[in-house]
């Protein structure tokens, strides 16, 4: 099980924003997506992560003002990013040990994908399950 077969089916499109937006069209973006984080792009390399977090953090700082600080200024940044071959437990390894939820997949220099624990979680689940219906079916039929 690899990150290839959760792109494979969640697809390859990933909203993002650029580094020199503002922060309050990053939060319009979440808000209009119904999403938590986006990756953050310039000249078309992931340069970082912009989440709810980043928003809460800098408004408790700064107040209102910060609303119009580019995203470069508030993201988590380096970014932690995978590859479509990484084996999706190792994935979820690396999520816990950061205490991340989201990873940019990214093959080579270009940004492929997106991931977040609850699309890592959620194909576990189904391929145990599929199993686990596998070996009844099995142990009835014998």
């Amino acid at each position: 099980m690899t990150i290839a077969a959760i792109l494979k089916g969640k697809g390859g499109e990933v909203i993002q924003i650029a580094a020199d937006s503002t922060v309050l069209s990053a939060i319009s973006i979440l808000a209009e997506k119904r999403i938590g984080c986006l990756p953050v792009v310039a000249d078309g390399q992931v340069v970082g992560i912009f989440s709810e977090r980043d928003v809460i953090y800098r408004l408790g700082k700064e107040g209102a003002a910060s609303l119009d600080s580019p995203v470069g200024e508030v993201m988590t940044s380096p970014a932690h990013t995978i590859n479509s071959d990484m084996p999706v437990i190792h994935a979820l390894s690396l999520m816990t040990k950061r205490r991340i939820r989201h990873l940019p997949v990214v093959d080579g220099d270009k940004m492929v994908g997106f991931v977040s624990i609850g699309d890592l979680v959620k194909y576990r689940i189904d391929r145990i399950e599929s199993e686990a219906a596998s070996l009844r079916d099995y142990i009835q039929g014998a």
